[in-house]
């Protein structure tokens, strides 16, 4: 399932509870983390909003969501130039507060993504005595004709790893603002 990443035994055991993906024959799985010197419940407001993908993913230009937010809400997503595609139409699969699990399935768009699943899950860790963030991000997907398991694999990681980072960065942001606003008394 890993291409890259080795995982501590703490990451493995995440992994194993809630990013179990059934691939099939000519699909390609992998699984990411990210750790992140923000708190959890920060990092997973971003998360959580089906509804504004483009709050922390740098190739989202626009996002429609049809349905009330709940399991089985739609939304269409505009692409920013430079990606081989467009748009996306994408199906809330998961979406657990307590546990911080959110599953998302492409289900149409412009690309080349066939039958792709990802969960992503946020997980309180400890940075040097400060709150902080352990996100793991794992998917499934279909190869495409002409793309090798590894070469699918390394494009989805690569954009993956994109979002992350930048998850990262707007996550930390906000810590940082959070920290030095003035307590009103």
């Amino acid at each position: 399932m890993n291409h890259g990443d080795a995982f501590n035994a703490r990451e493995a055991e995440y992994i194993a509870r809630h990013h179990r993906h059934q691939p099939r024959e000519n699909q390609c799985t992998s699984a990411l983390v990210k750790h992140i010197k923000a708190p959890a419940h920060l990092v997973w407001s971003l998360v959580r909003r089906f509804d504004q993908p483009q709050k922390y993913k740098p190739f989202v230009s626009r996002c429609v969501v049809k349905g009330d937010f709940g399991i089985g809400s739609v939304r269409e997503v505009n692409v920013k130039s430079g990606l081989p595609a467009t748009t996306s139409t994408e199906r809330l699969e998961l979406l657990d507060d307590n546990e911080h699990i959110l599953g998302v399935k492409f289900v149409g768009g412009d690309h080349r993504l066939r039958n792709y699943s990802s969960i992503i899950t946020v997980h309180p860790e400890d940075f040097d005595g400060r709150p902080g963030t352990l996100v793991i991000e794992s998917f499934v997907v279909d190869v495409p004709d002409g793309n090798t398991n590894d070469e699918t694999c390394y494009f989805v990681e690569a954009l993956i790893r994109c979002n992350l980072k930048s998850l990262a960065d707007v996550s930390e942001r906000m810590a940082v603002q959070d920290r030095t606003e003035p307590i009103n008394l």
